[in-house]
């Protein structure tokens, strides 16, 4: 058994969160504590994206509005060739 003290709004969230997974809180616990255990890490995600991610993101979807994407390759050989020039234009596949 283990007691931990947590503040009451983050113990109702997390709770909120366990349950919308069909789960208990102490089932989640557990879950958690088994993973670091077996994995001997702890990972701590945070869902909202700092500035770099934004603008890595943002960098992204202009790319891909610009026509600055990869296509998908048949070889290695032709995937080497496209990371040889990685801001070649592509329309439906085909070189530019």
């Amino acid at each position: 058994m283990i007691t931990i003290k947590i503040d009451p709004v983050t113990k109702r969230k997390a709770q909120a969160v366990a349950k919308k997974m069909g789960l208990s809180l102490s089932v989640l616990v557990k879950g958690y504590l088994a993973q670091v255990i077996r994995t001997k890490t702890a990972v701590f995600t945070d869902e909202i994206p700092n500035k770099y991610m934004i603008k890595a993101l943002e960098e992204s979807r202009k790319d891909v509005k610009e026509g600055f994407v990869s296509p998908s390759f048949k070889t290695a050989k032709e995937a080497i060739e496209w990371l040889k020039k990685p801001r070649k234009k592509y329309v439906n596949g085909l070189w530019r």
